[in-house]
């Protein structure tokens, strides 16, 4: 369903803790009622327990305790029996019964004491809703202010965050790159592979299929009775596919791959129709350890 500003505000405020016991018993019987308005009460819970991990606890000055044992102890007063209050205080004279014509107003009087009632108890609604909207407010900029100050910290020290707020490292796995070529000043392809989930991209550089015809990618190896087809070079700048998983980063690190010119689709039967025309082994561009 739809949800008022004031829906969104009420969650806003039950999360930050500012709400009377009224309001809280409130919300909580539309949390009961509606999964959806819990959601958007535990996403502004979440919001901003990030600002409460960054906030370090702050012990109260005396004066606070005492303050509040003065107001427990106003609060029962006011709560006492009757005779109690009496007792302590002033007596006042008993109220007289107003004359039959003063008990009655007139009904130009009655009609506009409803409507200063009226207007009143909009003045009332609309004090609520700015305090709240003023709340939100001051919660906004403390979290946009929060986020600041954990971007900067996540850049420059990133070691004084929580381990779940600190940045993941870059990832640190290795990358080969052959140059599959007839010769040195010809290259017609740029192989690349990625050690952790061998996958490899080969980009087209200089070479040019004829027409009917398509180039195939073969990894030739002597841990292999047969050179093994990686699939056919498509007709666009970059081909990417994977590395069989059947094959360790030992064989395709120490394998040739060479490029062959066969019928359209590839070979039939799954071996070179054809002698090799590009070819090129892997070296390591990227070592394990580093960042990328």
């Amino acid at each position: 369903m739809a949800y008022s500003e004031d829906h969104i505000a009420l969650a806003a405020e039950y999360a930050l803790g500012t709400l009377d016991a009224d309001e809280r018993a409130q919300v909580e019987t539309m949390m009961a009622a509606d999964t959806e308005f819990t959601a958007i009460v535990q996403a502004w819970e979440y919001r901003l327990g990030a600002l409460n991990q960054m906030v370090g606890s702050v012990e109260p000055r005396p004066i606070v305790w005492e303050n509040i044992k003065a107001a427990i102890a106003s609060a029962a007063m006011a709560q006492a029996p009757l005779t109690l209050r009496e007792a302590a205080e002033p007596q006042r004279p008993t109220p007289q019964p107003l004359p039959p014509e003063a008990e009655a107003p007139a009904a130009p009087v009655a009609a506009e004491m409803a409507s200063v009632a009226a207007d009143r108890s909009n003045v009332i609604q609309l004090a609520g809703r700015v305090r709240r909207w003023r709340n939100i407010a001051s919660v906004a900029t403390a979290i946009a202010a929060a986020l600041i100050a954990m971007l900067a910290v996540q850049v420059y020290r990133p070691d004084l965050l929580p381990d779940g707020l600190r940045p993941k490292p870059p990832s640190q796995t290795a990358q080969y790159v052959a140059l599959l070529q007839r010769d040195s000043s010809s290259p017609a392809f740029i192989l690349t592979v990625d050690a952790a989930t061998k996958n490899f991209t080969v980009r087209k550089v200089g070479a040019a299929a004829e027409p009917g015809k398509s180039f195939e990618l073969w990894l030739i190896s002597d841990r292999l009775p047969q050179p093994r087809s990686l699939g056919v070079i498509g007709g666009s700048d970059f081909t990417a596919r994977g590395v069989p998983a059947d094959y360790d980063a030992g064989t395709i690190n120490s394998a040739l791959f060479a490029v062959t010119v066969e019928q359209a689709g590839g070979s039939p039967d799954g071996k070179p129709t054809s002698a090799p025309i590009y070819t090129g082994k892997l070296i390591e561009t990227v070592p394990a350890g580093s960042p990328r």
